[in-house]
């Protein structure tokens, strides 16, 4: 399964909603888009999410829906995004069924191989550094805690792929891609600018 190296996580700008924000980072040209919606009833994010998907079919891109396998799923999503303590992957697996793309969190090397071991398609690794878009923030990883962990996926030769996440800024990137990572997700960068999205591309496609 082919996992886009570059992931926008939506966010509702001061002007507009998850809907302006994605179609904005879409006509930019970004492929994937995370649709992650908080604090509002299942059925609100429900019309969001089919929305959100209608729109990126007709860019030809892939939504993933975090954290709610059942909307995911009603909404025909390309996939779901899971968090540590959201449904277990073995289980939204049973609901979506195997050609859906299930991504996993992961902060520590134990949640890394726990994401391996049940069959998730991709990792988002995290957070960078401190972001206003989460609460409940696990422990930061930084420069060094990437640098780490990238190395003991190497050294246990782990090929799943992996996506930095959680506060990174456009300067952070190609640090970042120096780890080893598959690849990065912005929020907040690309819905204050979505054209920053040419750059960003640029930056992961040619990272020296």
């Amino acid at each position: 399964m082919e996992i886009d190296k570059l992931h926008y996580i939506s966010q509702a700008p001061e002007e507009g909603s998850h809907l302006t924000a994605i179609e904005k980072v879409l006509k930019a040209g970004l492929k994937w888009v995370q649709l992650r919606v908080k604090e509002q009833p299942e059925a609100a994010v429900l019309s969001i999410a089919l929305a959100a998907n209608k729109l990126c079919k007709v860019y030809g891109a892939k939504l993933i829906v975090n954290d709610y396998p059942e909307i995911a799923l009603k909404s025909d999503a390309w996939g779901v995004h899971l968090g540590l303590d959201d449904m277990p992957v073995a289980e939204a697996r049973a609901l979506l069924g195997k050609d859906k793309c299930i991504g996993g969190t992961a902060n520590t090397f134990t949640d890394i191989l726990r994401r391996v071991e049940e069959g998730a398609d991709y990792i988002g690794l995290g957070p960078f550094q401190f972001t206003a878009t989460k609460k409940n923030l696990s422990p930061l990883l930084g420069l060094e805690g990437y640098e780490k962990l990238m190395q003991q996926v190497r050294d246990a030769r782990i090929e799943i792929p992996v996506i930095a996440i959680g506060g990174i800024n456009l300067a952070h990137i190609p640090a970042i891609l120096r780890t080893g990572v598959h690849g990065i997700a912005i929020s907040s960068a690309l819905t204050k600018d979505p054209e920053a999205y040419r750059f960003i591309r640029t930056s992961i496609t040619n990272p020296n």
